[in-house]
């Protein structure tokens, strides 16, 4: 029987960050790679595919940094998130 595999759907995946970083807060997953027991997934900007970051993909469950889907800042706001 082979292993489960984490995080199985990362790869297309849409993300809002909390706050921004490096000036953008809407990204997509373009890649992921396994090291170990750790998953990274490389994001780039939706707006400027130049931004690009490899992140752990634990990070993206932390609801205090990463929204699923690509939110507006009052969507945002109305779920108490974001920068003040």
């Amino acid at each position: 029987m082979s292993k489960k595999q984490k995080f199985p759907h990362l790869l297309g995946s849409k993300w809002t960050s909390c706050q921004q970083t490096w000036g953008w807060r809407h990204f997509q997953v373009v890649n992921r790679k396994n090291e170990g027991k750790w998953v990274f997934a490389e994001m780039v900007a939706s707006c400027d595919p130049s931004v690009r970051f490899w992140l752990n993909a634990r990070q993206l469950k932390d609801r205090s940094l990463w929204q699923a889907g690509w939110k507006s800042l009052e969507e945002q706001a109305d779920a108490g998130l974001g920068e003040d």
